[in-house]
Protein backbone atom coordinates (compact mmCIF):
# COMPACT_ATOMS: atom_id res chain seq x y z
CA UNK A 1 0.00 0.00 0.00
CA UNK A 2 2.85 2.11 0.61
CA UNK A 3 4.56 1.18 -2.30
CA UNK A 4 1.34 2.44 -4.37
CA UNK A 5 1.23 5.87 -3.21
CA UNK A 6 4.81 6.16 -3.59
CA UNK A 7 3.80 5.57 -7.11
CA UNK A 8 1.12 8.14 -7.12
CA UNK A 9 3.32 11.01 -5.58
CA UNK A 10 5.95 10.35 -8.20
CA UNK A 11 3.60 10.32 -11.13
CA UNK A 12 1.27 13.17 -10.31
CA UNK A 13 3.58 15.77 -11.13
CA UNK A 14 4.70 14.47 -14.32
CA UNK A 15 1.08 14.11 -15.56
CA UNK A 16 0.50 17.95 -14.02
CA UNK A 17 3.96 18.11 -16.03
CA UNK A 18 2.90 17.49 -19.59
CA UNK A 19 -0.50 18.37 -19.41
CA UNK A 20 0.49 22.36 -18.34
CA UNK A 21 -1.43 22.83 -15.86
CA UNK A 22 0.43 24.57 -12.82
CA UNK A 23 -1.20 27.27 -10.04
CA UNK A 24 1.36 29.13 -9.23
CA UNK A 25 1.82 29.59 -13.10
CA UNK A 26 -1.63 30.80 -13.49
CA UNK A 27 -1.63 32.75 -10.30
CA UNK A 28 1.35 34.76 -11.54
CA UNK A 29 -0.13 35.43 -14.93
CA UNK A 30 -3.29 36.26 -13.80
CA UNK A 31 -2.07 39.20 -11.17
CA UNK A 32 -0.44 40.56 -14.06
CA UNK A 33 -3.32 40.34 -16.68
CA UNK A 34 -4.69 42.29 -13.43
CA UNK A 35 -2.51 45.10 -13.16
CA UNK A 36 -3.53 48.79 -13.90
CA UNK A 37 -3.36 49.88 -17.48
CA UNK A 38 -2.76 53.67 -16.53
CA UNK A 39 0.52 54.83 -18.43
CA UNK A 40 1.46 51.65 -19.84
CA UNK A 41 2.85 51.61 -23.10
CA UNK A 42 2.14 49.08 -26.20
CA UNK A 43 4.33 48.27 -28.88
CA UNK A 44 2.55 46.42 -33.11
CA UNK A 45 4.04 45.94 -35.98
CA UNK A 46 2.46 47.66 -39.11
CA UNK A 47 0.64 44.91 -40.68
CA UNK A 48 -0.24 42.50 -38.01
CA UNK A 49 -3.53 42.19 -36.18
CA UNK A 50 -3.84 44.39 -33.08
CA UNK A 51 -6.63 44.23 -30.48
CA UNK A 52 -6.86 47.59 -27.85
CA UNK A 53 -6.99 46.01 -24.24
CA UNK A 54 -9.36 46.75 -21.79
CA UNK A 55 -9.49 46.82 -18.09
CA UNK A 56 -10.35 44.47 -15.57
CA UNK A 57 -11.19 44.32 -12.16
CA UNK A 58 -11.17 40.89 -10.14
CA UNK A 59 -12.65 38.53 -12.92
CA UNK A 60 -14.66 41.72 -14.38
CA UNK A 61 -14.25 42.97 -17.68
CA UNK A 62 -15.38 46.73 -17.94
CA UNK A 63 -15.87 47.05 -21.85
CA UNK A 64 -13.99 50.51 -22.64
CA UNK A 65 -14.01 52.86 -25.58
CA UNK A 66 -10.27 54.18 -26.27
CA UNK A 67 -9.61 57.88 -27.93
CA UNK A 68 -6.39 59.69 -28.86
CA UNK A 69 -5.70 62.66 -27.74
CA UNK A 70 -3.84 63.79 -30.58
CA UNK A 71 -0.20 62.78 -29.67
CA UNK A 72 0.09 60.77 -33.09
CA UNK A 73 2.04 60.99 -36.01
CA UNK A 74 -0.39 62.71 -38.09
CA UNK A 75 -1.10 65.69 -35.24
CA UNK A 76 -4.76 66.18 -33.90
CA UNK A 77 -6.34 63.73 -36.05
CA UNK A 78 -9.24 61.97 -34.03
CA UNK A 79 -9.51 58.41 -33.52
CA UNK A 80 -11.71 56.18 -31.46
CA UNK A 81 -11.20 52.25 -31.18
CA UNK A 82 -12.98 50.03 -28.84
CA UNK A 83 -11.00 47.54 -26.56
CA UNK A 84 -11.15 43.89 -28.13
CA UNK A 85 -11.84 44.99 -31.78
CA UNK A 86 -9.17 43.80 -34.23
CA UNK A 87 -8.07 45.66 -36.67
CA UNK A 88 -4.40 45.96 -38.81
CA UNK A 89 -2.23 47.69 -37.33
CA UNK A 90 -0.82 50.96 -39.33
CA UNK A 91 1.46 53.76 -38.81
CA UNK A 92 -1.22 56.76 -38.29
CA UNK A 93 -2.42 54.71 -35.23
CA UNK A 94 0.38 55.85 -32.95
CA UNK A 95 -0.51 57.76 -30.12
CA UNK A 96 -1.72 58.41 -26.57
CA UNK A 97 -5.27 56.83 -25.67
CA UNK A 98 -7.63 57.74 -22.97
CA UNK A 99 -10.42 56.17 -21.55
CA UNK A 100 -12.50 59.66 -20.22
CA UNK A 101 -15.32 57.16 -19.31
CA UNK A 102 -13.67 55.27 -16.61
CA UNK A 103 -14.03 55.94 -13.16
CA UNK A 104 -9.96 56.78 -13.20
CA UNK A 105 -8.44 58.53 -16.18
CA UNK A 106 -6.56 55.33 -17.70
CA UNK A 107 -4.21 55.94 -20.66
CA UNK A 108 -1.99 54.24 -22.57
CA UNK A 109 0.83 54.87 -25.48
CA UNK A 110 1.02 52.75 -28.73
CA UNK A 111 3.61 52.82 -30.57
CA UNK A 112 3.47 51.05 -34.25
CA UNK A 113 7.01 50.26 -35.59
CA UNK A 114 7.85 48.93 -39.30
CA UNK A 115 8.98 45.22 -39.98
CA UNK A 116 12.39 46.71 -40.61
CA UNK A 117 13.09 47.72 -37.49
CA UNK A 118 12.76 44.41 -35.66
CA UNK A 119 16.19 42.92 -35.14
CA UNK A 120 14.42 39.57 -36.77
CA UNK A 121 11.25 38.67 -38.26
CA UNK A 122 9.75 35.77 -39.44
CA UNK A 123 6.78 35.00 -41.54
CA UNK A 124 6.28 31.64 -40.55
CA UNK A 125 5.88 32.52 -36.83
CA UNK A 126 2.59 34.90 -37.38
CA UNK A 127 0.53 31.46 -38.65
CA UNK A 128 0.02 28.08 -37.50
CA UNK A 129 -1.72 25.01 -38.13
CA UNK A 130 -3.04 22.56 -35.55
CA UNK A 131 -4.92 19.69 -35.58
CA UNK A 132 -8.12 18.81 -33.93
CA UNK A 133 -8.58 16.68 -31.32
CA UNK A 134 -4.28 16.98 -30.56
CA UNK A 135 -2.16 19.18 -28.42
CA UNK A 136 -0.05 21.90 -30.05
CA UNK A 137 2.52 24.63 -29.17
CA UNK A 138 2.28 28.35 -30.34
CA UNK A 139 5.42 30.28 -30.15
CA UNK A 140 5.42 34.40 -29.47
CA UNK A 141 7.17 35.81 -32.88
CA UNK A 142 10.18 37.41 -31.97
CA UNK A 143 10.91 35.87 -28.82
CA UNK A 144 13.99 34.15 -29.56
CA UNK A 145 14.89 37.20 -30.39
CA UNK A 146 14.80 38.22 -26.72
CA UNK A 147 16.09 37.00 -23.42
CA UNK A 148 12.60 37.69 -21.50
CA UNK A 149 10.08 34.62 -21.68
CA UNK A 150 7.84 36.08 -20.03
CA UNK A 151 4.68 36.33 -21.92
CA UNK A 152 1.14 36.46 -21.40
CA UNK A 153 -1.10 34.59 -24.34
CA UNK A 154 -4.67 36.24 -24.97
CA UNK A 155 -7.62 34.96 -27.19
CA UNK A 156 -10.88 36.44 -27.68
CA UNK A 157 -9.94 39.71 -25.29
CA UNK A 158 -9.64 37.11 -22.24
CA UNK A 159 -6.21 35.55 -21.37
CA UNK A 160 -5.85 32.08 -21.77
CA UNK A 161 -4.82 31.54 -18.64
CA UNK A 162 -7.91 32.24 -17.16
CA UNK A 163 -10.05 29.90 -19.59
CA UNK A 164 -11.36 26.56 -18.63
CA UNK A 165 -9.03 24.72 -20.54
CA UNK A 166 -5.79 22.76 -20.29
CA UNK A 167 -3.13 25.30 -21.22
CA UNK A 168 0.51 26.87 -20.11
CA UNK A 169 3.31 28.79 -21.01
CA UNK A 170 6.59 27.02 -21.05
CA UNK A 171 9.77 29.47 -22.21
CA UNK A 172 7.11 31.62 -23.91
CA UNK A 173 5.20 28.99 -26.18
CA UNK A 174 1.77 28.38 -25.46
CA UNK A 175 1.00 24.60 -25.19
CA UNK A 176 -2.27 23.58 -25.24
CA UNK A 177 -2.97 20.02 -24.11
CA UNK A 178 -6.08 19.47 -26.49
CA UNK A 179 -7.15 21.65 -29.66
CA UNK A 180 -10.94 22.22 -31.13
CA UNK A 181 -12.67 23.70 -33.80
CA UNK A 182 -13.12 26.83 -31.72
CA UNK A 183 -9.50 27.78 -31.41
CA UNK A 184 -9.20 29.05 -35.32
CA UNK A 185 -8.45 32.64 -35.08
CA UNK A 186 -5.58 34.83 -33.70
CA UNK A 187 -3.79 34.58 -30.71
CA UNK A 188 -1.94 37.87 -29.24
CA UNK A 189 1.20 37.38 -27.10
CA UNK A 190 2.15 40.20 -24.88
CA UNK A 191 6.05 40.38 -23.78
CA UNK A 192 7.93 42.97 -21.81
CA UNK A 193 10.80 44.92 -22.88
CA UNK A 194 12.47 47.75 -21.62
CA UNK A 195 13.81 50.24 -23.82
CA UNK A 196 15.60 53.85 -22.54
CA UNK A 197 14.53 53.05 -19.04
CA UNK A 198 10.95 52.67 -20.67
CA UNK A 199 8.94 49.13 -19.85
CA UNK A 200 6.66 48.47 -23.27
CA UNK A 201 4.36 45.51 -23.78
CA UNK A 202 5.26 44.36 -27.59
CA UNK A 203 2.50 42.91 -28.71
CA UNK A 204 2.26 40.07 -31.70
CA UNK A 205 -0.76 38.19 -33.51
CA UNK A 206 -0.27 34.51 -34.45
CA UNK A 207 -3.17 33.76 -37.02
CA UNK A 208 -4.36 29.98 -35.78
CA UNK A 209 -5.76 27.84 -38.19
CA UNK A 210 -7.20 23.88 -37.06
CA UNK A 211 -7.25 21.39 -39.47
CA UNK A 212 -8.38 17.97 -39.53
CA UNK A 213 -4.89 16.51 -40.99
CA UNK A 214 -2.17 17.65 -43.08
CA UNK A 215 -3.11 15.64 -45.90
CA UNK A 216 -6.28 14.08 -47.12
CA UNK A 217 -6.86 10.16 -47.22
CA UNK A 218 -9.32 9.65 -49.55
CA UNK A 219 -10.24 10.92 -53.35
CA UNK A 220 -12.93 13.21 -53.93
CA UNK A 221 -16.54 11.90 -53.55
CA UNK A 222 -19.34 13.48 -56.15
CA UNK A 223 -22.73 13.32 -54.93
CA UNK A 224 -24.71 14.62 -58.25
CA UNK A 225 -25.01 13.18 -60.66
CA UNK A 226 -25.54 10.20 -58.30
CA UNK A 227 -23.48 7.17 -60.47
CA UNK A 228 -24.31 6.62 -64.04
CA UNK A 229 -27.74 8.70 -64.88
CA UNK A 230 -29.58 10.07 -67.81
CA UNK A 231 -31.26 13.41 -67.67
CA UNK A 232 -34.18 14.67 -69.63
CA UNK A 233 -33.91 17.71 -71.30
CA UNK A 234 -36.26 19.78 -74.21
CA UNK A 235 -34.84 20.14 -77.50
CA UNK A 236 -34.50 23.62 -78.86
CA UNK A 237 -33.83 25.08 -74.75
CA UNK A 238 -30.52 25.34 -73.06
CA UNK A 239 -29.89 22.20 -70.32
CA UNK A 240 -27.11 22.49 -67.38
CA UNK A 241 -24.63 20.35 -66.84
CA UNK A 242 -23.97 19.92 -63.06
CA UNK A 243 -21.32 18.26 -60.56
CA UNK A 244 -21.43 18.37 -57.09
CA UNK A 245 -18.41 16.76 -55.16
CA UNK A 246 -17.33 16.90 -51.71
CA UNK A 247 -13.37 17.17 -51.38
CA UNK A 248 -11.69 16.14 -47.97
CA UNK A 249 -9.76 18.68 -46.49
CA UNK A 250 -6.24 20.04 -47.79
CA UNK A 251 -4.40 23.02 -46.93
CA UNK A 252 -3.76 24.47 -50.10
CA UNK A 253 -7.19 23.56 -51.97
CA UNK A 254 -7.15 23.74 -55.42
CA UNK A 255 -10.20 21.35 -56.24
CA UNK A 256 -10.32 20.24 -60.21
CA UNK A 257 -12.97 19.11 -61.75
CA UNK A 258 -13.59 18.99 -65.33
CA UNK A 259 -16.96 18.31 -68.14
CA UNK A 260 -16.10 16.51 -70.77
CA UNK A 261 -18.38 15.01 -74.06
CA UNK A 262 -17.67 11.95 -75.79
CA UNK A 263 -19.18 12.40 -79.25
CA UNK A 264 -21.47 9.59 -80.43
CA UNK A 265 -20.41 7.42 -77.49
CA UNK A 266 -17.15 7.48 -78.19
CA UNK A 267 -14.89 7.40 -75.59
CA UNK A 268 -11.83 7.84 -77.27
CA UNK A 269 -12.85 10.48 -78.75
CA UNK A 270 -13.33 13.15 -75.59
CA UNK A 271 -13.26 16.92 -75.65
CA UNK A 272 -13.52 19.57 -72.84
CA UNK A 273 -16.63 21.73 -72.32
CA UNK A 274 -16.92 25.09 -71.55
CA UNK A 275 -17.26 25.50 -68.00
CA UNK A 276 -18.73 28.39 -65.31
CA UNK A 277 -16.54 29.38 -62.42
CA UNK A 278 -16.86 26.33 -59.85
CA UNK A 279 -18.35 27.44 -56.16
CA UNK A 280 -16.64 26.35 -52.96
CA UNK A 281 -17.91 26.47 -49.72
CA UNK A 282 -16.92 24.99 -46.50
CA UNK A 283 -19.17 22.65 -45.12
CA UNK A 284 -17.35 21.28 -42.53
CA UNK A 285 -13.98 21.02 -40.86
CA UNK A 286 -12.87 18.01 -42.77
CA UNK A 287 -14.61 18.88 -46.17
CA UNK A 288 -15.06 21.29 -48.61
CA UNK A 289 -18.31 21.22 -51.48
CA UNK A 290 -17.75 22.18 -55.21
CA UNK A 291 -20.57 22.80 -57.76
CA UNK A 292 -19.42 22.56 -61.65
CA UNK A 293 -21.35 23.75 -63.97
CA UNK A 294 -21.59 23.37 -68.04
CA UNK A 295 -24.36 25.13 -70.39
CA UNK A 296 -25.23 23.79 -73.23
CA UNK A 297 -26.87 26.93 -74.62
CA UNK A 298 -29.45 24.65 -77.43
CA UNK A 299 -30.30 21.22 -77.22
CA UNK A 300 -30.57 19.34 -80.57
CA UNK A 301 -31.02 15.56 -80.99
CA UNK A 302 -27.43 15.77 -81.93
CA UNK A 303 -26.75 15.69 -78.30
CA UNK A 304 -28.91 12.82 -77.66
CA UNK A 305 -26.35 10.60 -78.85
CA UNK A 306 -23.56 12.34 -76.54
CA UNK A 307 -22.14 11.07 -73.15
CA UNK A 308 -21.02 13.49 -70.78
CA UNK A 309 -18.48 12.81 -68.22
CA UNK A 310 -17.37 14.56 -64.68
CA UNK A 311 -14.32 14.20 -62.92
CA UNK A 312 -13.19 15.45 -60.00
CA UNK A 313 -9.50 14.66 -58.49
CA UNK A 314 -6.88 15.81 -55.51
CA UNK A 315 -3.70 14.13 -54.82
CA UNK A 316 -5.50 10.85 -53.45
CA UNK A 317 -6.98 9.84 -57.05
CA UNK A 318 -10.14 10.91 -58.51
CA UNK A 319 -13.88 10.06 -59.26
CA UNK A 320 -15.37 9.81 -62.44
CA UNK A 321 -19.68 10.03 -63.35
CA UNK A 322 -21.10 10.09 -66.47
CA UNK A 323 -24.63 11.44 -67.72
CA UNK A 324 -26.93 11.12 -71.25
CA UNK A 325 -29.69 13.19 -71.81
CA UNK A 326 -32.93 11.82 -73.50
CA UNK A 327 -36.05 13.85 -75.18
CA UNK A 328 -38.32 15.00 -72.70
CA UNK A 329 -42.00 14.23 -73.19
CA UNK A 330 -44.66 16.75 -72.30
CA UNK A 331 -47.79 15.97 -70.61
CA UNK A 332 -50.74 16.98 -72.02
CA UNK A 333 -53.19 18.81 -69.89
CA UNK A 334 -55.71 18.34 -68.91
CA UNK A 335 -54.67 15.06 -67.99
CA UNK A 336 -56.56 12.17 -66.98
CA UNK A 337 -55.96 13.38 -63.24
CA UNK A 338 -56.68 17.00 -64.88
CA UNK A 339 -60.41 16.23 -65.78
CA UNK A 340 -61.47 15.18 -61.92
CA UNK A 341 -59.70 17.86 -60.49
CA UNK A 342 -60.82 20.68 -63.02
CA UNK A 343 -64.32 19.33 -63.01
CA UNK A 344 -64.16 19.62 -59.35
CA UNK A 345 -62.80 23.35 -59.52
CA UNK A 346 -65.40 24.24 -62.11
CA UNK A 347 -68.32 22.91 -59.53
CA UNK A 348 -67.27 24.50 -56.75
CA UNK A 349 -67.10 27.82 -58.15
CA UNK A 350 -70.67 27.62 -59.53
CA UNK A 351 -71.35 26.69 -55.96
CA UNK A 352 -69.90 29.50 -54.57
CA UNK A 353 -71.84 31.83 -57.38
CA UNK A 354 -74.75 30.09 -56.61
CA UNK A 355 -74.47 30.80 -53.09
CA UNK A 356 -73.62 34.44 -53.53
CA UNK A 357 -75.79 35.54 -55.68
CA UNK A 358 -79.34 33.25 -55.23
CA UNK A 359 -81.27 35.68 -54.16
CA UNK A 360 -80.90 37.50 -57.63
CA UNK A 361 -81.02 34.50 -59.63
CA UNK A 362 -84.51 34.21 -57.87
CA UNK A 363 -85.48 37.29 -58.55
CA UNK A 364 -84.84 37.68 -62.53
CA UNK A 365 -86.18 34.17 -62.78
CA UNK A 366 -89.74 34.99 -61.20
CA UNK A 367 -89.32 38.61 -62.90
CA UNK A 368 -88.50 37.40 -66.21
CA UNK A 369 -89.65 34.07 -67.28
CA UNK A 370 -92.73 33.44 -64.83
CA UNK A 371 -94.66 36.42 -64.71
CA UNK A 372 -96.81 35.88 -67.75
CA UNK A 373 -98.26 32.24 -66.85
CA UNK A 374 -100.57 33.69 -64.20
CA UNK A 375 -102.21 36.74 -65.35
CA UNK A 376 -105.71 35.24 -65.38
CA UNK A 377 -105.56 34.99 -61.69
CA UNK A 378 -108.61 37.50 -60.37
CA UNK A 379 -107.34 40.56 -57.74
CA UNK A 380 -108.96 42.95 -56.65
CA UNK A 381 -106.72 45.56 -58.24
CA UNK A 382 -104.66 45.44 -61.40
CA UNK A 383 -101.49 47.71 -59.89
CA UNK A 384 -100.36 49.11 -56.73
CA UNK A 385 -98.79 52.11 -57.44
CA UNK A 386 -95.83 53.55 -54.20
CA UNK A 387 -94.44 56.77 -55.04
CA UNK A 388 -93.94 60.01 -52.74
CA UNK A 389 -94.78 63.54 -53.79
CA UNK A 390 -91.71 65.46 -54.42
CA UNK A 391 -91.38 69.15 -54.75
CA UNK A 392 -92.47 70.18 -58.43
CA UNK A 393 -89.50 70.40 -61.40
CA UNK A 394 -89.17 73.65 -63.21
CA UNK A 395 -88.60 71.47 -66.20
CA UNK A 396 -91.27 70.11 -68.01
CA UNK A 397 -93.11 66.81 -68.12
CA UNK A 398 -92.72 64.71 -70.77
CA UNK A 399 -95.11 64.41 -73.51
CA UNK A 400 -97.99 61.45 -73.03
CA UNK A 401 -98.04 59.41 -76.02
CA UNK A 402 -99.77 56.66 -75.87
CA UNK A 403 -98.66 53.45 -78.04
CA UNK A 404 -100.71 50.24 -79.31
CA UNK A 405 -101.51 47.90 -76.24
CA UNK A 406 -98.95 44.74 -77.17
CA UNK A 407 -99.98 41.34 -77.56
CA UNK A 408 -101.96 39.80 -80.17
CA UNK A 409 -105.43 42.05 -79.95
CA UNK A 410 -107.38 42.08 -82.94
CA UNK A 411 -107.39 44.78 -86.14
CA UNK A 412 -110.62 46.34 -84.50
CA UNK A 413 -109.16 46.58 -80.65
CA UNK A 414 -105.99 48.37 -82.16
CA UNK A 415 -107.75 50.97 -84.17
CA UNK A 416 -109.87 51.73 -80.70
CA UNK A 417 -106.33 52.37 -78.79
CA UNK A 418 -104.72 54.21 -81.55
CA UNK A 419 -108.41 56.72 -81.50
CA UNK A 420 -106.73 56.92 -77.82
CA UNK A 421 -103.12 58.47 -78.46
CA UNK A 422 -101.74 61.74 -79.50
CA UNK A 423 -102.83 64.62 -77.49
CA UNK A 424 -104.12 67.81 -78.86
CA UNK A 425 -102.46 70.75 -77.58
CA UNK A 426 -104.86 71.90 -75.09
CA UNK A 427 -104.44 68.27 -73.61
CA UNK A 428 -100.75 68.75 -73.81
CA UNK A 429 -100.86 71.79 -71.69
CA UNK A 430 -102.71 69.66 -68.92
CA UNK A 431 -100.40 67.01 -69.20
CA UNK A 432 -97.05 69.24 -67.76
CA UNK A 433 -97.57 68.05 -64.49
CA UNK A 434 -95.89 65.46 -61.90
CA UNK A 435 -95.36 61.83 -62.94
CA UNK A 436 -97.10 60.75 -59.78
CA UNK A 437 -100.25 62.38 -61.35
CA UNK A 438 -99.49 61.65 -64.86
CA UNK A 439 -98.95 58.31 -64.38
CA UNK A 440 -102.24 57.62 -62.48
CA UNK A 441 -104.21 59.08 -64.86
CA UNK A 442 -103.00 57.49 -67.78
CA UNK A 443 -103.38 53.83 -66.08
CA UNK A 444 -106.84 54.55 -64.86
CA UNK A 445 -108.68 56.59 -67.19
CA UNK A 446 -106.87 56.19 -70.18
CA UNK A 447 -105.80 52.45 -69.98
CA UNK A 448 -108.50 51.17 -67.83
CA UNK A 449 -106.27 49.32 -65.32
CA UNK A 450 -108.01 48.93 -61.80
CA UNK A 451 -105.44 51.06 -59.88
CA UNK A 452 -104.87 50.99 -56.04
CA UNK A 453 -103.53 54.31 -54.10
CA UNK A 454 -102.53 53.50 -50.52
CA UNK A 455 -103.75 56.92 -49.45
CA UNK A 456 -106.59 56.54 -51.22
CA UNK A 457 -107.90 53.20 -51.27
CA UNK A 458 -107.00 52.06 -48.08
CA UNK A 459 -109.38 52.72 -45.06
CA UNK A 460 -107.02 54.92 -42.59
CA UNK A 461 -107.20 53.54 -38.61
CA UNK A 462 -105.73 50.54 -39.08
CA UNK A 463 -101.89 49.40 -39.21
CA UNK A 464 -100.09 50.65 -41.95
CA UNK A 465 -97.65 47.05 -42.32
CA UNK A 466 -100.97 45.26 -42.58
CA UNK A 467 -102.64 47.38 -45.06
CA UNK A 468 -99.53 47.70 -47.37
CA UNK A 469 -99.11 43.67 -46.99
CA UNK A 470 -102.66 43.25 -47.86
CA UNK A 471 -102.77 45.69 -50.73
CA UNK A 472 -99.96 43.86 -52.49
CA UNK A 473 -101.85 40.70 -51.71
CA UNK A 474 -104.83 42.11 -53.63
CA UNK A 475 -102.65 43.41 -56.62
CA UNK A 476 -101.58 41.89 -59.57
CA UNK A 477 -98.47 44.50 -59.93
CA UNK A 478 -96.94 46.92 -58.06
CA UNK A 479 -95.17 49.79 -59.74
CA UNK A 480 -92.91 52.14 -57.42
CA UNK A 481 -91.90 55.55 -58.65
CA UNK A 482 -87.89 55.41 -57.27
CA UNK A 483 -86.22 58.91 -56.23
CA UNK A 484 -84.34 60.28 -53.76
CA UNK A 485 -87.09 61.29 -51.96
CA UNK A 486 -88.30 57.78 -52.18
CA UNK A 487 -85.83 55.49 -50.70
CA UNK A 488 -85.32 57.87 -47.72
CA UNK A 489 -88.74 57.65 -46.88
CA UNK A 490 -89.05 54.44 -44.19
CA UNK A 491 -92.93 54.15 -45.26
CA UNK A 492 -92.04 54.21 -49.10
CA UNK A 493 -88.94 51.49 -48.59
CA UNK A 494 -91.15 49.14 -46.43
CA UNK A 495 -93.69 48.86 -49.47
CA UNK A 496 -90.69 48.02 -52.10
CA UNK A 497 -89.06 45.39 -49.68
CA UNK A 498 -92.59 44.34 -48.79
CA UNK A 499 -93.08 43.68 -52.97
CA UNK A 500 -89.91 42.12 -52.94
CA UNK A 501 -90.49 39.85 -50.68
CA UNK A 502 -94.15 38.99 -52.06
CA UNK A 503 -92.53 38.31 -55.52
CA UNK A 504 -89.87 35.43 -53.79
CA UNK A 505 -92.83 34.06 -52.04
CA UNK A 506 -95.60 34.37 -55.11
CA UNK A 507 -94.69 34.30 -58.55
CA UNK A 508 -97.81 36.03 -59.46
CA UNK A 509 -96.92 39.56 -58.86
CA UNK A 510 -95.19 41.57 -61.41
CA UNK A 511 -93.05 44.17 -59.74
CA UNK A 512 -91.70 47.31 -61.84
CA UNK A 513 -89.42 49.78 -60.73
CA UNK A 514 -89.52 53.65 -62.79
CA UNK A 515 -86.79 56.36 -61.78
CA UNK A 516 -88.28 59.33 -62.26
CA UNK A 517 -84.92 61.00 -63.21
CA UNK A 518 -84.33 63.72 -60.55
CA UNK A 519 -81.28 61.75 -59.24
CA UNK A 520 -79.21 58.99 -60.54
CA UNK A 521 -79.35 55.93 -59.14
CA UNK A 522 -75.43 55.58 -58.08
CA UNK A 523 -75.55 59.15 -56.35
CA UNK A 524 -78.39 58.58 -54.55
CA UNK A 525 -77.12 58.23 -50.73
CA UNK A 526 -80.26 57.52 -48.53
CA UNK A 527 -80.72 57.71 -45.10
CA UNK A 528 -81.20 55.76 -43.27
CA UNK A 529 -78.98 53.17 -45.23
CA UNK A 530 -81.70 50.76 -47.73
CA UNK A 531 -81.88 47.65 -46.25
CA UNK A 532 -79.92 44.56 -48.40
CA UNK A 533 -82.92 42.83 -49.42
CA UNK A 534 -84.08 46.41 -51.48
CA UNK A 535 -80.32 46.87 -52.60
CA UNK A 536 -79.66 43.77 -54.10
CA UNK A 537 -83.49 43.43 -55.93
CA UNK A 538 -82.83 47.09 -57.69
CA UNK A 539 -80.27 45.70 -59.14
CA UNK A 540 -81.87 42.98 -60.86
CA UNK A 541 -85.56 44.16 -61.22
CA UNK A 542 -87.48 45.13 -64.42
CA UNK A 543 -86.71 48.58 -64.23
CA UNK A 544 -87.26 52.17 -66.72
CA UNK A 545 -86.41 55.60 -66.81
CA UNK A 546 -88.20 59.04 -66.93
CA UNK A 547 -86.61 61.70 -67.91
CA UNK A 548 -88.70 64.92 -68.24
CA UNK A 549 -87.96 67.55 -70.68
CA UNK A 550 -86.87 64.63 -73.51
CA UNK A 551 -88.20 64.64 -76.75
CA UNK A 552 -91.38 63.40 -77.97
CA UNK A 553 -89.79 60.21 -79.45
CA UNK A 554 -87.84 59.56 -76.37
CA UNK A 555 -91.01 59.87 -73.97
CA UNK A 556 -93.40 57.57 -76.60
CA UNK A 557 -90.66 54.99 -76.34
CA UNK A 558 -91.00 55.19 -71.83
CA UNK A 559 -94.78 54.75 -72.88
CA UNK A 560 -94.42 51.64 -74.81
CA UNK A 561 -92.30 50.24 -73.07
CA UNK A 562 -94.61 50.44 -69.84
CA UNK A 563 -97.34 49.37 -71.82
CA UNK A 564 -95.39 46.01 -72.26
CA UNK A 565 -94.63 46.02 -68.57
CA UNK A 566 -98.50 46.16 -67.50
CA UNK A 567 -100.77 42.53 -67.13
CA UNK A 568 -103.04 41.64 -69.95
CA UNK A 569 -106.00 43.42 -70.56
CA UNK A 570 -107.62 41.50 -73.23
CA UNK A 571 -111.12 41.29 -71.21
CA UNK A 572 -111.53 45.02 -70.60
CA UNK A 573 -110.44 45.55 -74.12
CA UNK A 574 -113.21 44.13 -75.15
CA UNK A 575 -115.63 44.93 -72.62
CA UNK A 576 -114.61 48.28 -74.04
CA UNK A 577 -115.52 47.43 -77.23
CA UNK A 578 -118.62 46.35 -76.73
CA UNK A 579 -119.54 49.00 -74.54
CA UNK A 580 -118.60 50.97 -77.96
Amino acid sequence: MQMGYAVVIFIFPIVLEGCCVGYHQRTKIKTAAQQNITHQYYRAVVGEVFTMPCLQYVNQHMEVGWSRTGEGSKGNEHLSVDCGREFLAEAKHSGKYTCLTCGSKASFHLQVVEKSSLKCFETEESSKYLLVGAGGEVSCPGLNCSNNTEVIWYKDNKAVSEQHRASCVKNGQLHLCQVSEHDTGVFFCDRQIIEQGVKWSFRRAVNITVIPHYTPSYPPRIIYPDGNMTEEVELGQSHTLECKIYFPFEINFSPEVQWYVHYSGNMANMTALHMEIPQQERVTLKEFKVTQRAIIKEVTPHHLNNTYTCIASNTVGNTTVTIKLKKKHKVKWPSLVGYPVGSLLLVAGLGIVLHVKWLELQLIYRSHFQHGKHNGDEKEFDVLLSYVWSPPSADVEGVLTLSSPSGPDTDEVAARLSSMAPLNSEEHKATQRPLEVLLSQVLEDQWGYRLCLLERDVLPGGAYTNDVVLAIQRSRMLICLLSADYLSNSNAVFVLESGVQALLQNSTLRVLLIWTGRASASLIQPDPPLPTLVKRAMKVLPSLDWTPGKSARATDKFWRSLRKSMPNQTVKLVSLMQGQ
